[in-house]
C-alpha cells in the first residue's frame, strides 16, 4: 500500500518514511500541499498523513482539495497548539490528526487502524452487503451511499459511522462507544472527533441537518439511526 507522507520539514518526512517502510508501506514523499495534490491526483495513494503549518499550501486548503475529488484516509498532523486546527481539519474531511511530536508507535497504530476502515479488511461477522433504511442505500462491496437515489460521497470514517448505527437501527451509541468500535482503540480524550463526523455526516445525508430525519441525538446518552 502507498502512504503520502507531506510535511515542509523534512525530518519528519524522513523519519515517517523509515518507520513506515519498516512495516512493509510503500512512502510517496511531499513537502507543500500542492505538492501532495499533485501526487494524489497522479499516483493510486491509500493513505495521506499531512502537516497543517505548510508553504504554498497549507493542510487545511489541500485536505479541502482532495476531499473534492478523492475519499482516502487523511491523518492531519498537528501541533499542540493547533486545536482550533484540528477540528477544522476534521470538519472539512480529515478523518483523524496526530499531535506533534509524535509517538511513532501511535503513528503506525494509527495508521493501520484507518487502513483497516478503508480497505475493511479483518472481522469476523457476516454482515449484509447492502443496508436499507428509508432513503438511504449503503453497499458495504463497493463502499457507495446514496440517499433517495442520488449517491453521496462520505470519507472513510464517515462510512464507518453510517454503517455502524444502519446496522442497528434504533440502538442508541454514546460517543465513546461510536469511537472505540469505528475507531478500534481507546476513546480517552478523543470523543469530540465523533460529533464533529456525524455533524459532517448530518450536512451529507439529511434534507434539514438541524431537523435530522434519521441521524438524531439522544441528549445525555449518545446517537442513533431512526428509520426516517
Amino acid at each position: 500500500m502507498k502512504i503520502l507522507v507531506c510535511d515542509d520539514e523534512k525530518d519528519i518526512v524522513s523519519a515517517l518514511k523509515i518507520y513506515l517502510t519498516a512495516e512493509g508501506y510503500e512512502v510517496l514523499e511531499a513537502y507543500t500541499g500542492a505538492q501532495a495534490v499533485d501526487i494524489v491526483r497522479r499516483e493510486e495513494v491509500h493513505l495521506i498523513l499531512m502537516d497543517i503549518m505548510m508553504p504554498v499550501m497549507d493542510g487545511i486548503s489541500a485536505t479541502v482539495k482532495l476531499r473534492e475529488e478523492c475519499n482516502v484516509p487523511i491523518i492531519l498532523l498537528t501541533a499542540k497548539s493547533e486545536d482550533t486546527d484540528k477540528v477544522l481539519g476534521l470538519n472539512i474531511g480529515a478523518d483523524d490528526y496526530i499531535t506533534k511530536p509524535f509517538n511513532p508507535v501511535e503513528v503506525i497504530a494509527r495508521v493501520k487502524s484507518q487502513l483497516r476502515r478503508y480497505t475493511r479488511l479483518g472481522g469476523m461477522e457476516i454482515k449484509p452487503a447492502t443496508l436499507s433504511i428509508g432513503g438511504i442505500e449503503l453497499c458495504d462491496s463497493d463502499k457507495s451511499v446514496t440517499v433517495d437515489g442520488e449517491p453521496v460521497s462520505l470519507t472513510p470514517m464517515e462510512f464507518a459511522i453510517l454503517k455502524l448505527l444502519m446496522e442497528n437501527p434504533g440502538k442508541v451509541y454514546s460517543t465513546r462507544s461510536i469511537y472505540e468500535a469505528v475507531w478500534n482503540e481507546s476513546a480517552i480524550g478523543r470523543e469530540s472527533a465523533v460529533a464533529v463526523h456525524i455533524r459532517h455526516l448530518r450536512e451529507k445525508i439529511e434534507i434539514n441537518p438541524s431537523e435530522p430525519r434519521y441521524l438524531k441525538v439522544v441528549w445525555g446518552q449518545g446517537y442513533k439511526i431512526d428509520r426516517g
